[in-house]
């Protein structure tokens, strides 16, 4: 609530100057719009207060500012409508009650990125709302030429920025992590705990209390790492120590740590978890980053990178859990091994055949002396089966591979080789029902409308 003597310097700010726009009440009304694109690392107080500021000099004796709405810890590059505070804003344009007559930002890369001011400002035209930026000096003309050039300019340079500083930071943290072995943050992987490593080695830094921190053994979960190793490398299968390990009650790694993993159920082992721990260079008390890769078109899809794309550190900077011969080898079983008789088993169509029940890739499966696929609709040896789940799909090679000839012409196309190949060339996969199956693009569950093969 503010003080009579607040009351007073507003109203000295503003009847300081003449008014050269004012709505049909009285002076110009603004909402302000700011952004921190971290919680932790920036502080939003000051970062808001000053942006708050340049917007206050910029309508100074021509209006006031009389609402606020502040994004934090969301970056420039999400769209306005991705954005809480900025969606909030965008909603309020269509009602007439808002209280506000124009839209102030105290910085261009605050608010925007690339093209969505471009795309934005025919959306505030059609509500009548004004937007006000200090780098035009007031409110933006759209009809003005050198207002466009400058939205252009404003742009590329927002763009410009943000590939520089991830350049210059990817650079750095690949250098930190291959040559220093440093600890870059993030969740510590099962195994080991987070222990202080010294002050930081940036004077400035330090002197902020901001301290190093390095990989531990911990010693809860650090044994249950090198017993899966040892299973592995006396042959056990991924689903034989996931299914051993909940039978022995062992908690899961999300559950050991359920602050920093609230999304996932920390109820049980799966063959992914232990997986994932068996192909992770970490254990050996190398550093590793670069594993994982975020698409910039949406920031919640995250994938994993080519090995050659990892930075590993050339030091140990940890107590290794495996050493680099046992972690090799765990490796090494994953390949294909022979059979008895030491043939190989071959599955043409592996990695092109997908469940239309429940949209997951059909294991190969080996069954009465002949290659077949199968769907268990997410069962493993390591979860127990749902009573009321649906029934597996299993499919035959040789029956699938009929039908797709007979379908597609195999004389015209060639044999079995050349149509396969034809599809994975073509990004297609094979959608496949108890009964019917039909061929459509990748990601895509329903065939188009023209070119798909119904089988069946």
């Amino acid at each position: 609530m503010s003080s009579l003597f607040d009351d007073w310097v507003q109203h000295k700010a503003i009847s300081s100057r003449p008014l050269r726009h004012r709505s049909k009440d009285g002076p110009l009304r603004f909402a302000l719009y700011a952004r921190t694109s971290t919680k932790d690392f920036q502080d939003p107080v000051s970062s808001c207060g000053w942006q708050r500021e340049a917007a206050q000099v910029l309508v100074e004796g021509r209006g006031v500012i009389v609402a606020e709405f502040v994004d934090i810890g969301y970056s420039r590059r999400l769209p306005w409508n991705e954005r809480p505070r900025s969606a909030a804003l965008l909603t309020a344009l269509a009602d007439p009650d808002r209280g506000w007559d124009a839209i102030v930002i105290g910085e261009y890369e605050r608010a925007f990125s690339g093209d969505q001011l471009t795309r934005l400002l025919p959306l505030f035209q059609s509500y009548g709302v004004q937007l006000w930026m200090p780098e035009a000096g007031g409110p933006v003309d759209p009809g003005s030429p050198v207002h466009q050039a400058l939205m252009l300019l404003l742009g590329g340079q927002s763009q410009r920025e943000v590939l520089r500083a991830r350049y210059r930071v990817l650079a750095a943290m690949r250098n930190q992590a291959a040559d220093q072995g440093r600890f870059l943050g993030g969740r510590p992987p099962y195994g080991y705990r987070l222990v202080d490593a010294g002050p930081h080695p940036n004077r400035a830094h330090a002197r902020w209390g901001r301290r190093l921190h390095r990989l531990d053994a911990d010693p809860v979960t650090a044994p249950h790492v090198r017993w899966i190793f040892a299973q592995r490398l006396a042959g056990m299968s991924v689903a034989g120590i996931a299914r051993m390990l909940n039978e022995r009650g062992v908690p899961c790694p999300s559950n050991v740590d359920r602050e920093r993993n609230p999304h996932r159920s920390g109820q049980a082992w799966t063959l992914r978890t232990v997986a994932a721990i068996l192909g992770n260079p970490r254990y050996t008390g190398r550093q590793v980053w670069n594993r994982h890769s975020t698409d910039p078109a949406d920031l919640a899809v995250r994938g994993w990178n080519a090995p050659k794309e990892w930075a590993i550190s050339t030091i140990r900077s940890h107590p290794a859990l495996v050493s680099d011969d046992d972690f090799v080898a765990a490796q090494a079983i994953r390949s294909a091994r022979s059979t008895q008789d030491g043939s190989r088993r071959v599955y043409l169509l592996a990695g092109l055949l997908r469940c239309g029940l429940c949209g997951r890739r059909l294991d190969s499966h080996w069954v009465n002396g002949r290659p077949g696929y199968r769907c268990r609709h997410g069962y493993t040896s390591a979860r127990p089966r749902e009573v009321s789940g649906p029934k597996s799909l299993y499919l035959r090679e040789d029956r699938l591979l009929a039908e797709l000839l007979a379908n597609v012409g195999g004389g015209e196309r060639g044999g079995p080789a050349e149509v396969i190949a034809a599809l994975r060339a073509g990004g297609l996969v094979i959608v496949c029902h108890k009964d019917t199956r039909f061929v459509t693009a990748l990601n895509k569950k329903e065939p188009a409308p023209q070119g798909e093969l119904f089988m069946g």
